[in-house]
């Protein structure tokens, strides 16, 4: 059961502050949890199987191919500035 003293601790561990009328809401809502957490571990679970998701998923990922890239020159003839092999960019380390 969580009393006053809980809120207060976890609002503490939170670094939030609350008014005591607030406390006291929370207090019933976080007990109101803890009721239907023991009302769910009263089902029988023991052939269900743990799950990851709720829909069953699978890999949308496209396969890894290989393939020739652009030409050097093609690419570089888009930079506003270059060498014959590489971007020229601004120097940004002192």
């Amino acid at each position: 059961m969580v009393t006053k003293y809980d809120v207060d601790n976890i609002a503490k561990l939170a670094r939030l502050d609350f008014p005591d009328s607030e406390k006291e809401k929370l207090t019933e809502k976080f007990n109101d949890i803890l009721k239907m957490m023991d009302k769910l571990n009263e089902l029988d679970t023991t052939n269900i199987e743990p799950l990851t998701h709720i829909l069953p998923l699978q890999n949308v990922f496209r396969e890894d191919v290989t393939k020739e890239s652009e030409p050097r020159e093609d690419i570089l003839k888009n930079a506003p500035s270059a060498t014959e092999e590489f971007f020229k960019v601004p120097k940004v380390i002192g």
